[in-house]
């Protein structure tokens, strides 16, 4: 009896595995691959790194193989983060944190999508949080206690990592950073300071010397204007603009501001900023790709805001705030939106999914089939979308 059982168990989940694959390569072979989705699993032990297929409705199939061996480890539960899984300008790699071994990964991103891991390095910290990437520059947040830092990397042609001597800036443990950004012209570096609950909470700016070193600017670092300054983006269309997400005043008092950065990398807001959000824990943003809409992810409930961005840098705010279709169990964290600005996409980090949205400027539609499963999941953090 035992045995028919056991037999009947295998042959469902046979049955299940080859509709899975055949709706797989369904949906592959009617609807090429335009693109990639990549999302840091954070999963312990051994972390991964989950590849989909982007295809041109905006659906998402797993790429062959995936999930892909990361080499370090993650921490198993959600982890704030912005950044924690970055791009290099060349398509050729992914640099992802593993906040459970104070590491840093670098995969090799195949013709196909698939990924093949390149190197593992010590982050130079505690808990890394984000990485930013400029040409051969990565710098690197590590937010853990005793270990709290901006550290700075150089990656060569074969995928591999080599610190920058003199290079680590360190941080109170108070600091708690969130984000760290390298302008678009690759001269100046950012990172926010998201700090205890009640505040202070501050942004650091830097001027990026030619030896990839930082010096800091005069003032830094800078009084946040709100508390929780956490996810962050310069505009695609003004290197100068910053658009920085306030997650920690309260219920329904979330806000962005916005900054000029100069070329030192001292910061000051735009007259009117911050701008309000009228939701809770705005933890991330993402711009279009033409700079005039921005989304901010309300992860505390859960929703995403939507502005207007003149050119300025000055948010208008679009009513109403666009809630997800499937809420349960979400824990919507970081986000991106596709190079050719029609779709967003939102890592889960609570329930281990992939929510994604049709982008039309600031209106949102969240697909059908939205959200997509991360296969091997932990609590993920970090997307790239390309």
């Amino acid at each position: 009896m035992h045995r028919i059982t056991r037999l009947i168990g295998l042959a469902g989940a046979i049955a299940g595995l080859v509709a899975s694959l055949t709706v797989g390569t369904v949906a592959a072979a009617g609807s090429p691959s335009v693109g990639h989705v990549y999302v840091n699993n954070n999963t312990t032990g051994r972390n991964t790194i989950a590849g989909f297929d982007r295809h041109a409705d905006g659906s998402l199939t797993p790429i062959a193989g995936s999930p892909f061996d990361a080499g370090g480890a993650g921490t198993g539960a959600p982890f704030g983060s912005a950044g924690g899984l970055q791009r290099t300008p060349d398509g050729r790699y992914l640099l992802a944190t593993d906040p459970g071994s104070n590491e840093i990964s670098v995969l090799r991103i195949k013709p196909h999508g698939g990924l093949q891991l390149a190197d593992v390095q010590s982050s130079n910290g505690i808990a890394p949080v984000s990485i930013a990437v400029h040409g051969s520059l990565v710098y690197v947040a590590n937010g853990g206690a005793g270990g709290s830092n901006y550290t700075g990397f150089r990656l060569n042609a074969g995928g591999h990592l080599r610190s920058i001597p003199g290079s680590t800036y360190g941080l109170p443990d108070s600091a708690m950073p969130g984000h760290v950004l390298i302008s678009p012209d690759g001269h100046r570096l950012v990172g926010t300071r998201v700090g205890p609950s009640a505040g202070p909470s501050y942004l650091d700016g830097f001027r990026i010397d030619p030896d990839g070193r930082l010096t800091a600017a005069a003032g830094s670092p800078f009084a946040a204007q709100r508390i929780g300054p956490f996810g962050s983006g310069f505009s695609p269309t003004n290197d100068n603009q910053l658009f920085v997400s306030n997650a920690h005043d309260g219920a329904n008092a979330g806000s962005v501001s916005v900054y000029d950065v100069a070329a030192d990398g001292s910061l000051t807001a735009i007259t009117g900023s911050p701008f309000a959000d009228n939701q809770t824990a705005p933890c991330w943003v993402a711009i279009s790709p033409d700079g005039n809409a921005l989304f901010a992810v309300n992860t505390a409930v859960p929703s995403i805001s939507r502005y207007s961005v003149a050119s300025n840098g000055s948010l208008t705010l679009v009513a109403p705030a666009v809630p997800f279709a499937s809420p349960t169990g979400l824990r919507p964290f970081d986000a991106a939106v596709s190079p050719d600005g029609g779709f967003l996409y939102v890592v889960d980090a609570g329930a281990a999914k992939v929510s994604a949205f049709a982008v039309d400027g600031t209106a949102l539609t969240e697909l059908a089939g939205s959200p997509f499963d991360i296969a091997g999941g932990g609590a993920p953090f970090g997307i790239v979308v390309d």
